[in-house]
C-alpha cells in the first residue's frame, strides 16, 4: 500500500481469484491500446477504477524478439481449443489444468440474441425452465444464482438469461423473502421476452427459501410452480451430459451470461479429493442443472411429435 510505482507481468488464470477483483480489474487500458485487448478481458475490467492504474494486453506482436515465423511456429504447436491455447495464444483468463469442462469454448458455445432469433426461423422452443441456487453467506464469494433456459424441438438447450446476487459486503444482506421477489421478477422478465416457464426448480437443500416461496404463493397467488430441484442424477452424470452436449453443439449460452461463462472456464476437479469437482465456481452451473435436469431427455435429440 506504500508502493509509488508497480509494474506486474501477468499470466491469465482463474478469473475468480481475489487478485483480479481487488487489483487487476481496477485498471483500464489506455485508449490507443484498447482495441488490442480481447473483448472478454475488457468486460472483466469492471472493478472500481483507480486513477492512473493502466492495463496493457501484451500479445505476441509486441514481443520484438520473436520473428513472424517463430510466432507462427508457437501457435501451431499448441492444439486449438485447449486451455493452453486459450491462455497462452488468445490470452484469455481461465485455469489451464484440471478443468471439468475442457471442451467448452466461447467461440463455439457463446452466442448473441440475433443467433437465437435466426435459429427460431427453423426451430421453436417447446420448453422453458429455470433454476435457482442459493447461498446467503456474507463471508464468501458464494452467490445466489438464477438461470433461464429454452429447449427447442430439435434438441438445442440455450441459456437465455442469468441473474446473480451476493451477500458479501452487503450492510443489509438478502434473506429468503427478498429472493422470492427477485426471482419472480426475473421469471416475469423472461416470460415477457421469451416464454412461460411454469415449472421452476429450487435447490432442495434450501428448504427455508422453498418455504418462503410456498408462503408467497399461498398469500398472494402466483402462476409459477416452485419445485424442489431434482438431484437423483449424480454430479458426475450431469457433467457427462453437458460434455456431450458441448461436443455435439447442442448447448449454448447467451453472451451476457458472463457469470455462467466464467464458471464454465474455471470449474475444476478437486486437488484434495479424487473424482469430485471442487466446491467453488459452480453456483450458476448448479442453477442451470436444476433447470434442465427434468428435461434432459429432450436435449440432443429431435422431438418427433414436433417436427
Amino acid at each position: 500500500m506504500r508502493c509509488d510505482y508497480l509494474m506486474a507481468t501477468l499470466n491469465p488464470d482463474d478469473s475468480n481469484l481475489p487478485v483480479y477483483k481487488e487489483y487487476i480489474n481496477c485498471a483500464r487500458p489506455l485508449p490507443e491500446w484498447e482495441s488490442e485487448t480481447p473483448e472478454a478481458i475488457l468486460n472483466m475490467l469492471n472493478s472500481e477504477h483507480k486513477e492512473g492504474w493502466v492495463h496493457w494486453f501484451f500479445s505476441f506482436k509486441h514481443n520484438l524478439g520473436l520473428s513472424k515465423q517463430k510466432i507462427e511456429q508457437i501457435k501451431k504447436n499448441v492444439p486449438k481449443g485447449t486451455k493452453l491455447y486459450k491462455n497462452k495464444i488468445l490470452g484469455q483468463r481461465g485455469r489451464a489444468t484440471g478443468l471439468v469442462f475442457p471442451n467448452f469454448s466461447r467461440i463455439l458455445h457463446v452466442i448473441d440474441e440475433s443467433f437465437v432469433r435466426n435459429l427460431l426461423n427453423e426451430e421453436r422452443f417447446i420448453i422453458f425452465s429455470s433454476g435457482l441456487d442459493t447461498s446467503y453467506s456474507q463471508k464468501s464469494e458464494d452467490t445466489i444464482s438464477m438461470t433461464f433456459h429454452g429447449i427447442t424441438n430439435k434438441g438445442k438447450c440455450i441459456q437465455l438469461d442469468e441473474e446473480v446476487q451476493n451477500n458479501r459486503d452487503r450492510q443489509k444482506p438478502l434473506a429468503p423473502s427478498d429472493i422470492v421477489l427477485l426471482y419472480i421478477e426475473f421469471l416475469e422478465r423472461n416470460r415477457e421476452k421469451w416464454g412461460f416457464a411454469r415449472n421452476v426448480f429450487i435447490d432442495n437443500a434450501d428448504q427455508a427459501t422453498i418455504t418462503e416461496f410456498k408462503k408467497y404463493k399461498r398469500n398472494h397467488g402466483c402462476i409459477y410452480t416452485f419445485n424442489d430441484s431434482w438431484k437423483k442424477t449424480k454430479i458426475i452424470d450431469r457433467i457427462l451430459l453437458q460434455l456431450g452436449w458441448f461436443s455435439e453443439r447442442n448447448y449454448f449460452i447467451l453472451k451476457h451470461c458472463v457469470n455462467t461463462i466464467e464458471e464454465l472456464e474455471n470449474y475444476s476437479w478437486s486437488e484434495d479429493e479424487n473424482n469430485v469437482p471442487e466446491d467453488r465456481n459452480d453456483h450458476c452451473i448448479n442453477s442451470a442443472q436444476y433447470s434442465w435436469l427434468p428435461y434432459k431427455t429432450k436435449i440432443g435429440c429431435e422431438t418427433i411429435a414436433n417436427r
